[in-house]
């Protein structure tokens, strides 16, 4: 994981502010906080937690790259994939956590090519950071298109037709931690040491988060082992479910790291998949940096096509990004300029996003549809519902 990058004055002092906050709850619930408690407020705290206070999160200054900033190639496949389903439903497209802005802004630079440009491009974006930097980044477009872009604070309330984008989102949704003692299930959290230092500890698992650790353990072909640590998001349901009452005719796009169920859980990933993000270096400990980092977790797709069922959405589609990136035409676009030096530096990003060791295979593609029946061009390529 390499060596720790070294805080700014600034960011020590944010971090301490985040951290003496987190030991007051902690205080208050008697010692010891569920992870998913001690994630969602490092993460979304108002004015204090990584998402919700300020600070460069994405691109070369930032913590982590997402596709979107790797090359525009990706959202150029997205936008694709958005036309063919404008053209069937009308309406517009919403963003969920937009990042810089990049994204959104070469979805609709390529949908006004392809003369199909929304009626709007709506943004529900929880940073402040970068909801600036969107607003930044966006008025440069074209005011035909500037004029379309929009920002909430809420998903919207009347019914919503077209397609809603969510990159990287469902992997910092707060997830919580498990491990497995003597057939039994224990829940991993958070507390303090005389030092003021956090430590992770355990706790008896209470009734629901037995019963679905069961149930994961239960389908699959061995039984999870002892010592075996993982994560679950019982967060999943209720955000596919809030977007599902928005949603009356279209589809939500979900893009993430993650796996099936039966992969997820597998033996050899008996430590589970939390992973944090600081100053481009990734490594496994939540407790430093607090406030200051990203911390997420691989999703578990299973339990998405699950909540989708749930709520009357159909799994159109699941495949891996390089899948959903060949199917959506990104040989076409390599291809596409004259000048040969920009041709072969498309094919070098391109590489990045389709090779199985970089982000062709760790990455997903989900569509879940409401009264859209018809094949998507960005699941065509490969099919991996199966897995599911």
């Amino acid at each position: 994981m390499g060596i720790m990058t070294p805080l700014a004055p600034e960011e020590e002092q944010h971090s301490r502010t985040v951290a003496q906050m987190i030991r007051a709850r902690i205080a208050e619930a008697g010692g010891w906080l569920p992870f998913d408690a001690f994630m969602e407020l490092a993460l979304y705290a108002p004015g204090l937690g990584y998402y919700s206070a300020g600070g460069v999160k994405l691109g070369a200054g930032g913590d982590f790259t997402t596709a979107p900033e790797l090359s525009d190639l990706y959202s150029s496949c997205v936008a694709r994939q958005c036309a063919e389903i404008l053209t069937r439903t009308g309406g517009s497209i919403l963003e969920v956590g937009a990042g810089t802005g990049r994204m959104a802004g070469v979805i609709l630079q390529t949908l006004q090519s392809l003369g199909m440009t929304p009626e709007r491009y709506a943004i529900l974006e929880v940073s402040a950071d970068l909801r600036a930097r969107q607003q930044q980044r966006l008025s440069g477009l074209p005011q035909v298109l500037c004029e379309r872009v929009i920002w909430l604070d809420h998903l919207p309330q009347a019914p919503w037709r077209g397609v809603i984008l969510a990159n990287e989102v469902l992997d910092a949704l707060p997830c919580e931690r498990f491990v497995i003692r003597d057939e039994n299930v224990h829940a991993l959290g958070v507390s303090v040491a005389r030092t003021g230092r956090f430590f992770e500890s355990e706790w008896p698992a209470d009734a629901a988060l037995t019963s679905e650790v069961a149930a994961i353990s239960a389908a699959l072909l061995q039984p999870l082992p002892a010592g075996y640590r993982s994560e679950l998001c019982l967060r999943v349901g209720p955000w596919i479910a809030g977007v599902a009452q928005s949603l009356e005719r279209g589809a939500l796009l979900l893009f993430d790291y993650g796996l099936p169920r039966a992969h997820y859980y597998h033996p050899q990933r008996a430590s589970g998949t939390l992973l944090c993000h600081f100053k481009q270096r990734a490594h496994d400990d939540p407790y430093v940096n607090v406030g200051i980092q990203d911390i997420t977790a691989w999703v578990d797709f299973t339990r998405v096509a699950e909540a989708a069922d749930a709520v009357g959405l159909q799994v159109r589609g699941f495949t891996t990004q390089a899948g959903f990136l060949l199917g959506t035409g990104i040989e076409e676009l390599i291809g596409e300029p004259a000048d040969t030096v920009v041709r072969a530096r498309l094919a070098g990003e391109a590489r990045q996003l389709l090779m199985p060791d970089q982000m062709g295979e760790i990455f997903k593609a989900m569509a879940l549809t409401r009264d859209l029946d018809i094949p998507l061009a960005g699941f065509a390529v490969q099919d991996l519902r199966q897995q599911l």
